[in-house]
């Protein structure tokens, strides 16, 4: 794994690290010690299935007059890395019949990503036995062929889960892929393998790949997003606040698609806050207003500091577990209209 990649991944600790909040949703979860394998047959091995009631259905209460749900198009969300602690119980492979990792996932990233993208279809999301997050920091070589081990063994769970919802679910509509983090770890490789060049390719509306680069030339015939409006082409970008860029990104070589998730071109404008609709931060029923700004810088995307009550207290100059968050009523409209320009075709 490239070094740029671990200085992002290493913030997801702070959304994510403690699971002390989902130990009493984790109770109303199943625990299933002596599964090994994911049986994507069964509900219990999707953390959002339009099949069963879970978190990437919600919405926040201020948007639920107007909510409307269309299901036109499918979603097939890779979420990020929820297992996150640095002793390794399970090794570097979470197991996939954990209880509280599995409230976990669903009470973070299920509720508070996922469900951006729940307006314009059904939302899809393959519990896997995702990678811990310091398989991104190995020490030595050993740890190196154990993270290698653990992101390839987490692939083919994601690859899995696709086949099965391709072949059993799908039923020829179009698709969006979404991911975030270790997500788009496995989303990259998802859409090098189906769709690029592929007969698949057709069905893809557009790719949303956050919180990891994508180079511009990682894929041969699916390239960036440079309208609101194009269809069948990749979305990405990494925040960070303005005036700062990590120094391992300064030293990436490729040049990596930045999409600004306010005008959804890749110019280097900057874009006002007044432009965001809105963001979902802590608290999932209040949406934030005109909370940052977006500008590409480089590879990355800079904001100044997220405006919101107690931001006094938001030091952080790595914006990387609200890339999604921070943007999230912009991502529903722009969600809307992509799939609408597909559909006209």
């Amino acid at each position: 794994m490239k070094p740029s990649y671990l200085f992002i991944l290493s913030m997801t600790i702070l959304a994510f690290a403690c699971s002390a909040p989902y130990k009493q949703m984790a109770k109303q979860y199943e625990q299933r010690d002596q599964v090994s394998v994911p049986d994507y047959r069964d509900l219990y091995f999707w953390a959002a299935h339009p099949y069963k009631k879970d978190p990437a259905d919600s919405v926040p209460k201020p948007l639920r007059t107007n909510h409307m749900i269309d299901s036109a198009v499918d979603v097939f969300f890779i979420h990020p890395t929820t297992y996150t602690d640095d002793q390794l119980p399970f090794g570097y492979s979470a197991p996939i019949g954990n209880n509280e990792l599995n409230a976990k996932t669903d009470y973070s990233t299920i509720l508070f990503q996922a469900s951006a993208f729940n307006q314009v279809g059904r939302v899809f999301a393959p519990r896997y036995r995702q990678a811990n997050l310091q398989a991104y920091f190995p020490k030595n070589a050993t740890d190196s062929g154990a993270a290698i081990a653990a992101f390839e063994l987490a692939y083919q769970d994601v690859k899995a889960a696709f086949n099965y919802y391709l072949n059993n679910l799908n039923k020829g509509k179009p698709i969006i892929i979404a991911a975030h983090s270790q997500g788009t770890t496995h989303g990259k490789r998802l859409l090098k393998e189906f769709f690029d060049d592929q007969a698949l390719q057709n069905k893809l509306v557009a790719a949303y790949l956050i919180g990891i680069p994508v180079a511009e030339a990682e894929f041969t015939k699916i390239k960036a997003c440079a309208t609101p409006e194009q269809t069948g082409c990749i979305v990405s970008w990494r925040t960070y606040r303005e005036g700062y860029t990590p120094p391992l990104i300064l030293q990436e070589k490729s040049k990596a698609i930045v999409t600004n998730p306010l005008t959804w071109t890749n110019e280097e404008t900057f874009a006002d806050r007044q432009l965001n609709k809105g963001g979902v931060l802590l608290k999932f029923n209040k949406i934030v207003p005109s909370v940052a700004s977006a500008k590409i810088e480089g590879n990355v995307l800079w904001t100044p500091k997220p405006k919101f009550f107690g931001n006094i207290f938001y030091t952080t100059n790595n914006y990387h577990v609200a890339d999604i968050n921070l943007y999230y009523l912009n991502i529903q409209e722009n969600l809307r209209n992509r799939v609408s320009s597909y559909l006209k075709k």
